[in-house]
């Protein structure tokens, strides 16, 4: 039988070389990848005709032969035959010859694993595996069983290791309970975020009732510290103030001792400036910002008139920023005039650094500015154009607005940037707690109170003593003072809302 073998670098190239030499009817008997390149092993058709007539004397052949012998006299391992041979020797068809090779190598493979020599191995491999069995054409020879041949790697052979097999997991014809459970991470649904709401709404509400219990049993025990809080609120000061500063109060004081000791804390915590240091001594440049209505010309008026009553009409600068009002820096320019100063007007940044460096030698420049209100975006601007080094800017306040709106009022002016704060319009303000009560939180300085509008009689130097015996002297009933028995709806706040009064001189 003519075999030939054929080596190419592509499997294609080899295929085409073999049918070349035999024709559209060459017979591949087997193809591998060498290190040369691609190896085909092909035959022509006709060759392996002679294959039919080998096969029916084959059986008797086989069993005619005797045992080859598989060692020499002399002990010496009989010389294994080459593959070429043994399929010239043996009847075999094209699938027989494949089933062979697969056989033969994998009698080599377990005999490399066990150790042993191989003896004879390809001398008879049809004989010592399987009985031949007669085939009568190429075309009819029954196919044998496939040999399970295991996955190993022939380089570096492993030792076979026998694994535990894995428990297989087998449903139920009932659904178990874990299966009907949602996964342990999932992402939070909108019934859970409204859940945990809720709870913590549920919280804030069991520690405002603790806390109003709390608060009226220590009242009851305690009816001077219930009393002292009544007044405190119906004077105007915030609840959370209140409490701050009458939770301090000496148990061993009597009614007289706990009022004395209330007021002198609220004194101590106000911020006011020294005698003789307002802001006509200090001098310098001031500006006066602050919401509309307040009394801001009213008020650079009277610092004017202060000064040029101490040292001089030359002394004293006027400079208005207030382009918006119709009449703004008519009613400054009149007020200049009847002091014999002159006022002058800055339309901006620039025009203010020239007249500032125009009245230089003046010891006090009063800056008066438009009103905006809290919430007006332009607040923002007007810092920014007096923005200067030089430049005091002080706030004013008017001592009758509501608590909330002076704190609306302090936070939107900045006062942590602030040099101090007027208080103006004492004479209209029923209760000065809510005042007194944002200066304390906010921590700004009282440079000087308005008290009405004459000029300059209706202004004086802040006294943190007076203003806070002016506060808690108010008498008379409102509609908005609380009764006793509300007293607790006052004080039930949630945790975290208390004024730390850490740094304050109790």
């Amino acid at each position: 039988m003519n075999i030939q073998r054929f080596i190419a670098p592509t499997s294609r190239e080899a295929m085409n070389k073999a049918r070349k030499t035999f024709g559209d009817s060459a017979v591949i008997l087997s193809t591998r990848n060498t290190a040369d390149g691609f190896e085909v092993m092909a035959a022509a058709e006709e060759s392996l005709a002679s294959l039919a007539d080998h096969a029916n004397a084959a059986p008797a052949a086989v069993a005619a032969a005797p045992a080859r012998p598989r060692a020499s006299a002399t002990g010496s391992l009989a010389a294994p035959q080459s593959v070429q041979s043994d399929t010239e020797t043996l009847a075999m068809s094209t699938l027989s010859f494949q089933d062979y090779v697969r056989e033969r190598m994998l009698r080599k493979r377990r005999e490399a694993l066990n150790g042993t020599p191989a003896v004879a191995a390809d001398a008879a491999p049809a004989v010592e595996r399987r009985s031949p069995a007669p085939v009568a054409a190429p075309q009819i020879v029954a196919r044998p069983e496939p040999i399970e041949v295991p996955v190993q790697r022939f380089n570096q052979p492993e030792p076979i290791v026998a694994r535990k097999p894995v428990p297989i997991r087998t449903r139920s014809s009932e659904p178990a309970w874990e299966d009907s459970q949602p996964p342990s991470t999932r992402f939070p649904s909108h019934d859970d975020s409204r859940m945990a709401v809720e709870l913590s709404a549920l919280k804030d509400m069991i520690e405002e009732r603790f806390n109003t219990l709390a608060w009226l049993g220590s009242s009851k025990q305690n009816p001077i510290q219930s009393n002292l809080m009544l007044k405190m609120i119906r004077a105007g000061y915030s609840p959370a103030m209140s409490r701050a500063v009458l939770e301090r109060v000496p148990a061993e004081a009597n009614a007289a001792e706990a009022v004395r000791w209330l007021m002198d804390v609220i004194t101590r915590n106000l911020k006011v400036v020294a005698p003789g240091a307002g802001l006509c001594d200090e001098g310098g440049v001031v500006s006066l910002v602050g919401a509309t209505g307040v009394g801001k010309t009213t008020t650079a008026a009277k610092l004017a008139a202060q000064c040029v009553k101490q040292y001089g009409a030359g002394s004293v600068g006027l400079i208005t920023l207030d382009t918006y009002r119709v009449s703004g820096f008519e009613q400054l320019r009149a007020f200049g005039r009847m002091l014999g100063v002159v006022a002058h007007l800055a339309h901006d940044r620039a025009a203010l650094k020239d007249l500032l460096n125009l009245l230089g030698n003046k010891r006090l420049v009063i800056i008066d500015t438009a009103g905006l209100g809290q919430r007006d975006q332009r607040i923002q601007d007007m810092l920014d154009v007096l923005d200067i080094p030089k430049v005091k800017k002080t706030l004013v306040l008017n001592a009758g607005s509501q608590g909330d709106t002076l704190d609306e009022v302090l936070t939107s002016f900045k006062a942590s940037s602030l040099h101090g704060v007027v208080l103006s319009k004492v004479d209209e303000a029923v209760k000065l707690g809510p005042a007194l009560d944002a200066l304390i939180r906010h921590q700004v300085t009282l440079r000087g109170v308005a008290n009405g509008q004459r000029v300059p009689e209706d202004w004086q130097n802040a006294d943190a003593a007076s203003l806070v015996r002016l506060s808690m002297g108010t008498q008379g009933k409102s509609a908005y003072d609380p009764q006793p028995t509300d007293m607790g709806f006052f004080f039930a706040q949630a945790s975290g809302r208390g004024i730390d009064l850490g740094a304050a001189h109790v």
